[in-house]
């Protein structure tokens, strides 16, 4: 049959025509029809395949002509007919007018930017207008023994010949050469700024290649380039002086002219000899940056303070030599020693005149070495007060660096006391914005990050309300279950103000959350955020009953029936709605009490559900139902008298408080409690009483008119020793004694009896004067 087939015929048909989903660009669908013939035109085997072809219109912008750019497009792709043409400008102004959502081009900034330095290029003074020959080696070398300008020549051919990748093997094994270019540089390099320069680049061209890092370190490249740089800075420093003394004898003398003209003078030599200086340093530094590669030699080079002299760099203009400087600081501040060395130096100060700045690359290396810093707190609150917070917020709207400047942002979010700084920039619109645009995508791991931190603060909380924007945060929480963006609004729902209010419309979208079929962490964030509103007006008892949450709450109760974050809430939450009467009554009946008891006894060792639990029950004594269950049909007074000394302030604050409420309604209670309280405070005269009576047979350890020993004689007790528990009530405190105030309040008043709720029994609500107790 392959003899027959003579002909091949193929066919092109076009298909469909659509706009790319993520790219400025058009996709054409078409279909390939490859047909074989015979002698007589007959068809013996085709074939068919798709296709599509994609066409990138990377210069459509707002100001494009649409019709033009269809034309060109039409006249260009054979695969798109004529009659199409209005299709195509139709695709082409959709293009036009499409958002760009922040998922576009998510990939690509996802990935990490390489900068590295600009590539050395011949200095100026190097050029040389005969052409270096491989051949002609041995010449160069000779040059070498001659005068300087000999010597520059000489080195500028061997320069020529290094810098062909090519030739360095056969250079490597001229160790006449090598040894030579080393002896010159050595004994030369004070003498010949240009020599220097040469010879160094020279080496250079071989620390680009690891396997020719051994013979720069054979010849003690490194060392001297250290030297090099550590003088160079020197002289600058001297000639910054030397300026600096004839523009004050200017500023003496402005009517001499002679000494306005020396300084121009001094000012152009000035100018010109830092322009081969930095030529110098960036050679030499661009080598070190090379030989870094090993840490053993990174080490030594920080033994020769390298950090010092990188960051005293940091105050030139040339922006090529900033870029290396800089690359070089981020490559050492990888590890703590160097980064400790970078924060006795200054560092933060010198970077923070860098942003912003127009050189994308400096500016982009510069934001990701203040990333490596701010993750030492020092450093963070030295970032701050040189204010690098308000330039490192403009840079959220620059799409190239948004993301290193956020890093920097949420590091500095995790102190409390810079939180409320955000408020005093325009970071709060900013952030609220990036939230809006992803609509329905996947927010950034940073982005939502930084919200929740910022969240904490309750005068960003107040902005992030602004403009209907927590009914923005939880239409999106509620309808794509976003954790994350739900414990960010847990976190604005904890503020006291003119926030939680705003909650009230949103209590029951939360409730309905609450249940087994959810999953478990969005709950536990959904239970905070209803556990934080503490609001008067809101009727706790028609939402348990509404959502039917008792039963979830009570099962939710049991050690073991879920995590313990989510347990804990489920406490928290059973505390909060305990401020409403009928909601008090309605957990008793079902319960409740006797399951947190249980749970009490589960998590004993826990200090946090210890003293949310005793909350608990500090809420519900105030209520005639709860109070006589929890003091008549449970134990819960004996666990409450046992934590009165319990080392946890926390809990001994809320502890006590109970304990107040429940002595004032129960007589017997009250006297047990009195009982306790006065042999904690008396612990040591009693145990010296019993040990006396214990003793009897034995000689007393004192003369029997010695009692003054244990109180003063002052008639404040009897000389007998016996004191009723009706003496705690006067009892003034003694050395060790906890200092108890009696201000003789009302114990049923909230407001002065207890602050309200403990947020935790470690520490206290953001925004919250510290409880001090003094003891």
């Amino acid at each position: 049959m392959q003899e027959d087939a003579r002909y091949l015929k193929r066919k092109v048909k076009a298909g469909s025509l659509d706009v790319h989903p993520t790219e400025k660009a058009l996709v054409v669908q078409y279909e390939v029809e490859a047909s074989i013939l015979g002698e007589t035109g007959d068809h013996m085997m085709g074939e068919r395949k798709e296709g599509h072809k994609i066409i990138r219109v990377k210069s459509l912008s707002p100001s494009t002509d649409v019709g033009a750019l269809a034309r060109k497009v039409v006249e260009e792709c054979k695969l798109i007919p004529l009659s199409r043409l209005p299709q195509v400008e139709q695709l082409l102004y959709y293009l036009q007018n499409r958002k760009t959502t922040p998922g576009e081009g998510k990939v690509e900034r996802r990935e990490k930017r390489v900068v590295r330095p600009r590539e050395l290029t011949p200095f100026e003074g190097m050029e040389l207008n005969e052409e270096a020959s491989i051949t002609r080696v041995d010449e160069y070398v000779d040059l070498l023994y001659d005068d300087l300008p000999e010597k520059i020549r000489g080195s500028a051919l061997i320069l020529q010949l290094a810098r062909n990748p090519d030739n360095l093997e056969e250079l490597l094994h001229n160790e006449r050469a090598l040894g030579a270019l080393a002896r010159v540089l050595r004994e030369d390099w004070k003498q010949s700024v240009e020599l220097a320069t040469i010879i160094i680049y020279i080496y250079f061209c071989f620390s680009s290649f690891s396997q020719f890092h051994g013979v720069v370190s054979h010849y003690k490249i490194g060392a001297l380039c250290m030297s090099v740089v550590e003088h160079e800075l020197k002289r600058y420093d001297l000639w910054q002086d030397e300026l600096h003394k004839k523009h004050k004898a200017c500023e003496s003398e402005p009517e001499n002219g002679s000494l306005r003209r020396e300084q121009d003078k001094a000012h152009r030599k000035f100018r010109g000899l830092l322009g081969k200086q930095e030529q110098l340093l960036r050679v030499s530094l661009y080598l070190l940056l090379n030989l870094a590669e090993d840490t053993r030699t990174e080490l030594k080079m920080r033994n020769k303070n390298v950090v010092g002299l990188l960051v005293k760099v940091l105050e030139r203009d040339d922006e090529e030599l900033l870029v290396l400087v800089v690359s070089f600081l981020k490559k050492l501040s990888i590890f703590l020693e160097n980064k400790n060395d970078m924060a006795e130096v200054d560092t933060v100060e010198r970077l923070a005149r860098l942003v912003p700045c127009d050189h994308e690359d400096l500016l982009n290396l510069t934001l990701r070495l203040l990333l490596n810093l701010s993750f030492d707190s020092g450093l963070r609150a030295k970032m701050v007060e040189v204010g690098l917070l308000p330039k490192l917020t403009a840079l959220l709207g620059d799409e190239n660096n948004r993301q290193a400047a956020m890093c920097i942002l949420y590091h500095i979010s995790v102190d409390d006391r810079f939180r409320t700084m955000f408020a005093y920039t325009d970071c709060i619109p900013q952030l609220m914005q990036m939230l809006y645009e992803y609509g329905e995508e996947k927010i950034d791991a940073e982005l939502i990050s930084f919200a929740i931190n910022l969240a904490a603060s309750k005068r960003n909380a107040q902005l992030m309300c602004e403009a209907n924007g927590l009914k923005m945060l939880m239409k999106r929480a509620l309808k794509m279950k976003d954790c994350l963006m739900m414990k960010m609004i847990r976190n604005i729902s904890q503020h006291d103000g003119p926030t939680k209010p705003l909650f009230i419309d949103y209590v029951g979208d939360l409730a309905a959350q609450i249940g087994v079929e959810e999953e478990e962490e969005f709950v536990l964030e959904c239970l905070g955020t209803l556990a934080n509103l503490t609001i008067p007006d809101l009727d706790w008892e028609l939402v348990l009953k509404e959502y039917n949450l008792v039963p979830y709450l009570k099962d939710r109760l049991k050690p073991g029936s879920a995590e313990d974050d989510l347990i804990l809430e489920v406490v928290i939450m059973i505390g909060t709605v305990s401020m409403d009467d009928a909601c008090a009554a309605m957990l008793a009946k079902s319960g409740i009490i006797l399951a947190i008891i249980e749970l009490l006894n589960a998590q004993q060792e826990d200090d946090e559900f210890v003293c949310q639990i005793v909350y608990v029950f500090y809420q519900m004594v105030f209520h005639q139902a709860t109070r006589d269950v929890i003091i008549k049909d449970t134990q819960a007074p004996a666990y409450l008298i046992d934590l009165m000394h319990d080392k946890n302030a926390e809990i001994r604050k809320v502890c006590d408080n109970t304990l107040d409420i429940i002595a004032e309604y129960d007589e017997e209670w009250g006297r047990k409690i009195q009982s306790e309280k006065f042999r904690f405070h008396n612990n040591q005269w009693l145990e010296m009483v019993e040990s006396r009576q214990a003793e009897d047979a034995e000689p007393y350890l004192y003369d029997n008119d010695r009692t003054d020993l244990f109180y003063s004689a002052d008639g404040i007790t009897p000389a007998d020793g016996s004191v009723s528990p009706d003496f705690y009530n006067n009892l003034h405190p003694q050395n060790g004694d906890l200092q108890h105030t009696g201000d003789g309040s009302d114990v049923f008043d909230q407001t002065s009896s207890s602050p309200g709720r403990p947020a935790t029994a470690y520490g206290f609500r953001p925004d919250e004067q510290p409880y001090y107790q003094y003891t």
